[in-house]
């Protein structure tokens, strides 16, 4: 009843004017800042672990800016779900988009890390063109649906869970689907290898180095940036990478973290740190959670 009730109120708020449902979710930020006792140390022990320098008082303001950044993007999945095309147009620029055109006829993977605007950007692009994208099923029923049919509202998108693998999105791929890829996460030891990230080892899966090569696919960065004040989002395609994959994949995930890592020096306050990154340890290292 309460995922019911709280779908509701995203759906309610998502017919304000962008400013002010940004101030709301900022407001509703702070109250998952002060109640979230558990993401909070989540949060912290990430922090401390990718930004040993920075101060404690420095490390904490980091994390309410994140939470005011991940309430905001909570309330606003209410337009990625439910707001008309011209609207999430106006709202949601895209930048950088040649270099994806310049890569017509050949597959595509779009590296699209964990920052808070993720799914905006994901039905920013599916108003254009019909993607493929791999998702983890959620706990609640309810809102796994909800989540499901939000993400597929234009252009019958492919997606497949997590426990499907790799195959379904290979064949997507060779019909020609940019495949909308999200591998920055701590997925446990299966198919990954340990690779630093801000000088951490990360258990890293192999996924994109893998499949680049199956398909032949090129790698374009996508990131989408949240604006200030209100002003909707961008999303963002970097230069296909040169010369990848390489025949080392422990280099191709590093060349990967990399990016990412330089991505996070920009806007730190926006990518997730609410997730467990670190959680798989090389064998004998403590657990920091």
């Amino acid at each position: 009843m309460r995922v019911r009730f709280g779908l509701f109120l995203i759906w309610l708020l998502h017919f304000l004017p962008l400013p002010l449902l940004a101030l709301v979710g900022r407001g509703l930020g702070l109250l998952l800042y002060a109640f979230g006792r558990e993401r909070r140390r989540v949060a912290r022990i990430n922090l401390r672990l990718c930004f040993p320098e920075m101060g404690d008082d420095g490390r904490e303001a980091l994390i309410r800016r994140h939470f005011q950044a991940f309430g905001r993007s909570l309330l606003e999945r209410g337009l990625a779900w439910w707001a008309s095309p011209a609207r999430l147009r106006r709202l949601v620029r895209v930048a950088g988009a040649e270099h994806l055109e310049a890569l017509a006829g050949r597959p595509v993977i779009l590296l699209a890390p964990h920052f808070v605007g993720l799914d905006m950007g994901w039905t920013r692009l599916t108003v254009e063109g019909r993607l493929a994208s791999m998702y983890s099923n959620q706990k609640n029923p309810h809102f796994n649906r909800r989540m499901l049919e939000g993400r597929s509202r234009f252009n019958a998108p492919v997606l497949v869970s997590r426990q499907e693998g790799l195959r379904p999105l290979l064949r997507a791929l060779k019909d020609g689907l940019p495949f909308y890829y999200l591998p920055d996460m701590d997925y446990g030891p299966r198919d990954a290898v340990f690779a630093p990230f801000f000088n951490v080892p990360a258990a890293t899966i192999t996924g994109l180095p893998r499949l680049a090569a199956l398909a032949g696919a090129a790698v374009v960065p996508c990131v989408t940036r949240l604006l200030p004040w209100g002003r909707g989002y961008e999303v963002r395609f970097y230069p296909a990478w040169d010369a990848y994959p390489t025949s080392d994949v422990v280099a191709d995930v590093r060349r990967m973290n990399a990016f990412i890592e330089q991505r996070v020096k920009e806007m730190p306050e926006q990518y997730f740190w609410l997730h467990k990154r670190f959680k798989t340890r090389p064998e004998g290292e403590a657990k920091p959670y």
